[in-house]
């Protein structure tokens, strides 16, 4: 059998403001944010429904930094990564798991009012793109090509 192969792709809203800390000894930085992601679908009746699946996600040094600098409750984003399984035990001693995704890059999907589009940016080894324009003007100051570190 060939290798393995764990990449997931996802793209979705914000459910909270990210949460930046940093790891006691190494100082690493760690954004931890949930991800919102829509599926829609029609029924076999006919009927179109649409579910939600919540998905939690972490990001380490300089791509948390950005992440948490840059995004905000409600915020459309697309998330690359891998996924992770957390497991620990609870108070009672019980066995407990939890399956994350690992933000290994990033790209904002919102526009710039301007038309320009320059305001994305991310990690995903040069997926940087340009989103058209928009008629709204955003509520936070968009990443330029000279903020990201690479």
């Amino acid at each position: 059998m060939a290798g393995s192969y764990n990449k997931v792709i996802l793209m979705g809203n914000l459910t909270r403001d990210p949460e930046l800390r940093h790891l006691p000894n190494s100082n690493t930085a760690v954004c931890t944010l949930g991800l919102a992601v829509n599926r829609r679908f029609r029924t076999a009746d006919g009927e179109n429904r649409e579910e939600t699946t919540f998905v939690d996600c972490e990001a380490f040094g300089r791509t948390a930094e950005v992440l948490s600098q840059y995004l905000k409750k409600g915020r459309p984003v697309m998330l690359e990564g891998r996924l992770r399984l957390d497991q620990w035990q609870d108070k009672d001693g019980g066995n407990r798991s939890k399956l994350k995704v690992v933000v290994e890059g990033f790209q904002f999907v919102d526009s710039k009012s301007d038309g320009g589009g320059g305001g994305n940016g991310g990690t995903g080894g040069g997926r940087r793109g340009e989103s058209g324009g928009g008629s709204r003007q955003p509520a936070y100051e968009p990443i330029g090509d000279d903020d990201i570190p690479f």
